[in-house]
């Protein structure tokens, strides 16, 4: 499974990147299920969002869905922080 998320906004307007591929990882039915609860929760459209706040942009195995804070499930928070950390 390929996990993207891109975000966008905040106090300084810098986009950030980044990508993980789990094929291969030992714990990649964990990422599986928080990237499936993740994208269920998103929407097909930009939200709109809080001045100075995220908005995001996840693809899971080419599938995008968008989402913004403050309004992030537990799981899209999760995936996001993850991949942003982990991700190249």
């Amino acid at each position: 499974m390929r996990i993207q998320v891109r975000r966008t906004g905040g106090f300084a307007g810098i986009e950030r990147c980044a990508e993980v591929d789990t094929s291969g990882l030992p714990d990649a039915p964990e990422w599986h299920a928080l990237a499936e609860k993740a994208i269920a929760d998103g929407r097909d459209t930009r939200p709109t969002g809080v001045p100075d706040g995220f908005s995001y942009e996840l693809t899971v195995d080419g599938r995008t869905v968008y989402c913004a804070d403050p309004r992030l499930t537990e799981e899209q928070r999760k995936l996001i922080s993850r991949v942003l950390k982990e991700g190249a």
